[in-house]
């Protein structure tokens, strides 16, 4: 997958299809929008993905929300999906204020677009005045295909990037991750720790997530996570550790640790996704570092017993 980034590159010769969107969280929405996008752009046209590289509403209304995928993140499920171009377009005060029509004339021209694939709700341009309407009403003036995808419903609600905030926020992972189509995840560098559960027997990998992604609430999960091309079982904590002196400060940063079932390999300063399935319990502070061993030693039971190992 090619990745452009910047204005200088934004440029395609090669034919292609292409969808737009925020794509925050590729839920299963999002991955019925791909499918129709493969579908028809792999038979003879390359395959974009066209979004920002930070969300609109955070320059324009100053929302400082939590992303579902950050950039890196985008980049491996896009990669992962067989998407031949990845557009991570600067959202700069020029886009901002482009007419849908110009815009429309921007992307076509520059990307070579003679397929689009967009669903019921896309918008565009100044104050998201475009929509697959103006697309429709364009597409013989530009020469390009348009196919509109429905909105997909979970409950009677529409599958959106706010729903599953919602259900992350609330540390509901099973229903997040049904909405998702595939488990929550974060990726990451393993960072050296304070190497204390070593010394009880339970060594865990300490994770610090990108800023401004979304953590699901303090606590315990049953986690898998990937290291290459190799999956693994175990369990992940978010939070502060509590129950650790602080090297500096009144509290240790926010950060995920998690323990590896039958796991004994150096793996510090390799890149890992954690994915989370499954709320345990809240993180707390233990009286003891003996009183944490044993709750950790309950943690490992419920989690292999939710996945049934």
């Amino acid at each position: 997958m090619i990745c452009l980034e910047t204005m200088e590159q934004f440029h395609i010769e090669e034919p292609t299809a292409l969808t737009i969107g925020k794509f925050d969280g590729l839920h299963r929405g999002h991955e019925e929008l791909l499918a129709h996008l493969l579908k028809t752009g792999k038979k003879d046209l390359k395959t974009v993905v066209f979004t920002f590289d930070i969300p609109p509403k955070k320059l324009t209304s100053g929302d400082g929300q939590k992303l579902l995928s950050t950039n890196n993140e985008k980049k491996t499920l896009f990669q992962e999906r067989g998407i031949d171009y990845l557009v991570l377009c600067p959202f700069t005060p020029e886009i901002m204020c482009m007419e849908p029509e110009d815009f429309v004339d921007w992307i076509v021209t520059n990307l070579h677009v003679q397929r689009i694939v967009v669903g019921e709700d896309c918008g565009f341009g100044h104050n998201r005045r475009g929509d697959h309407r103006l697309l429709a009403k364009l597409a013989d003036r530009y020469g390009y295909e348009l196919e509109v995808v429905r909105k997909l419903q979970f409950e009677g609600r529409d599958i959106s990037s706010t729903y599953i905030r919602e259900e992350i926020i609330k540390g509901n992972m099973e229903t997040a991750n049904h909405l998702l189509g595939h488990p929550y995840a974060m990726e990451g560098i393993v960072e050296v720790g304070n190497q204390l559960g070593r010394t009880i027997g339970i060594p865990t990998a300490n994770i610090e997530a990108e800023p401004g992604k979304l953590l699901p609430p303090f606590g315990v999960y049953a986690s898998t996570i990937d290291i290459g091309d190799e999956h693994f079982y175990g369990i992940a904590n978010i939070g502060r550790k509590p129950t650790i002196k602080p090297k500096e400060g009144n509290q240790n940063p926010i950060g995920v640790e998690m323990h590896i079932f039958d796991f004994d390999r150096d793996i510090y300063f390799q890149p890992v996704r954690i994915s989370f399935h499954a709320f345990e319990r809240p993180e707390v502070k233990f009286g003891s570092i003996s009183d944490l061993q044993a709750q950790m030693k309950k943690d490992i039971v419920f989690s292999e017993r939710y996945f049934g190992k």
